[in-house]
């Protein structure tokens, strides 16, 4: 097997309880649902080879529509930067074998998602229901990027919908802003639910970094995410009208047009127009 499980604890401020168990079963039908082409990779790149049936679903096409980052990767256009990125996402999952038919994506803009929140929730719920998977793999709400914080309400959302025919939700550790600094690859604390700490040995970690070098347009954005270890977790009951964690959230620094408070407000406007205001916690 090419991974084994260590109890290695994160500093004490911030220690999970490791398993050595993964919180979905490898034979199950997966739907990993992420915000941008490359979320996978980072949350998940080392075990979607292995899962029996695996589909992806991207919430953005990964091209913010100011045009900077088109520029910065050379492109002459932001069209022209979303194929890049679909194509360095068709090379990345090429090489843990998962073929280009098993992705899709609902085109939304990166950076935009957050102002779709109802029509990104019914979408995903669309593709649950055509999909019907097992388990799905996608982010937690930790005010990491406002994309992920959306694609995490989307699929919680489209879950509480669904009722009793949703699947379990799993969530892979990207990363957050707490403590004044950008946490990589460890959730934010979640009483009472254990993380599941999954360390790579040497074949997994070369394929892993296959993966990460294949999204050759983002080095800089994944420069700082290892690819020795893949943590997961049974996804907690969020209520997306209050902040994750106390203080500045991770994009509360960052000029995307989002803020902390604006996403909350958009998360409860389109809890009304869902009918799920006043159902607690997702």
């Amino acid at each position: 097997m090419p991974f084994s499980c260590i109890d290695e604890a994160p500093p004490a401020s911030r220690r999970p309880d490791v398993c050595g168990h993964l919180p979905f079963d490898l034979g199950q039908r997966a739907l990993v649902v992420v915000a941008h082409p490359d979320d996978e990779t980072i949350g998940a790149g080392a075990h979607l080879g292995r899962l029996k049936e695996v589909r992806i679903l991207h919430t953005t096409d990964g091209a913010p529509r100011s045009g900077v980052d088109a520029e910065a990767a050379g492109c002459t256009g932001v069209l022209e930067y979303a194929a890049l990125r679909r194509l360095e996402l068709e090379r990345a999952l090429a090489q843990a074998g998962v073929t280009a038919d098993r992705l899709d994506s609902l085109g939304f803009a990166d950076q935009d998602a957050s102002f779709h929140l109802a029509a990104l929730t019914r979408l995903v719920m669309h593709r649950i229901e055509d999909r019907a998977p097992d388990v799905v793999l996608t982010h937690a709400y930790e005010g990491g990027h406002p994309d992920h914080d959306a694609t995490a309400f989307a699929v919680h959302a489209a879950c509480a919908l669904l009722d009793g025919a949703a699947p379990s939700i799993v969530e892979m550790a990207g990363y957050h802003g707490a403590d004044g600094m950008t946490n990589v690859q460890e959730f934010l604390p979640a009483p009472g639910i254990p993380v599941h700490t999954v360390t790579l040995d040497p074949a997994a970690r070369r394929l892993k970094r296959r993966m990460l070098d294949a999204h050759a347009s983002q080095a800089a954005t994944l420069a700082p995410f290892r690819d020795d270890v893949e943590q997961f977790r049974r996804a907690p009951a969020y209520d997306f009208t209050t902040p994750p964690h106390p203080g500045l959230l991770n994009y509360d620094r960052f000029p995307w047009g989002m803020t902390g408070e604006r996403w909350r407000g958009l998360a409860a406007e389109a809890l009304r127009t869902l009918g799920l205001e006043g159902a607690g916690c997702l």
